[in-house]
């Protein structure tokens, strides 16, 4: 199956393909993935991690059909190198943030897995990162607490206290503020819900 093949056998279920080495695709959430998730059964069962269930009931199905393996970001410890099979598609790269960034959904990076094929596929061009041509890199002030960083760790304590303030309100109900302030995020937004969704699993 051809990369467009699997663009096309995904792009029904929300998923888009975001990146591919000589090996594997990797996969991940588009525009339009909220609304067939909300319509799914692991979003109204109430139990746990209806997302990760859902991406496996998913993407296992198409693995089968067409005899690739299918890994999830989920699945550990041990984990699976997804960060390095991101760069290695040269449509990712670090941001000014420390997170990722994509070259098409900004840091709006929603990997829901990866499928390594059967046979080998042609090595990707490397891209240029989005953030060489940014001048104002509004994502570098954005966090409220500077909990986010290219030198340092991601200062998860400090984000989820803040999380718990009334300011930490906007955060809760729109989404990271760090993640919305990217240009390229912007072209890529979310609905609320979805973020408010999201933010409230990361609160747990």
């Amino acid at each position: 199956m051809t990369l467009t093949q699997i663009a096309e056998a995904v792009a029904p279920h929300g998923l888009t393909v975001m990146g591919h080495d000589t090996a594997r695709v990797l996969i991940g959430t588009d525009a339009g993935w909220w609304d067939v998730f909300t319509h799914s059964p692991e979003y109204h069962d109430q139990a746990k991690d209806p997302v990760d269930r859902w991406s496996k009931r998913i993407l296992n199905a198409l693995a089968n059909q067409i005899g690739a393996k299918a890994t999830y970001p989920s699945d550990g410890p041990p984990y699976a190198p997804f960060i390095a099979w991101a760069l290695a598609t040269g449509r990712f790269w670090q941001s000014p943030t420390g997170m990722m960034i994509h070259d098409t959904a900004g840091l709006m990076i929603s990997i829901r897995g990866a499928l390594t094929l059967p046979a080998p596929l042609e090595a990707p061009e490397a891209g240029q990162s989005p953030c060489a041509t940014c001048t104002d890199r509004p994502c570098v002030t954005a966090c409220p607490v500077g909990a986010l960083s290219a030198t340092e760790l991601y200062d998860v304590p400090a984000c989820k206290a803040y999380l718990d303030t009334p300011g930490g309100g906007q955060c809760m109900t729109m989404g990271c503020e760090v993640r919305r302030a990217c240009p390229v995020s912007q072209r890529f937004a979310r609905p609320a819900a979805q973020s408010a969704f999201h933010m409230e699993a990361f609160r747990g």
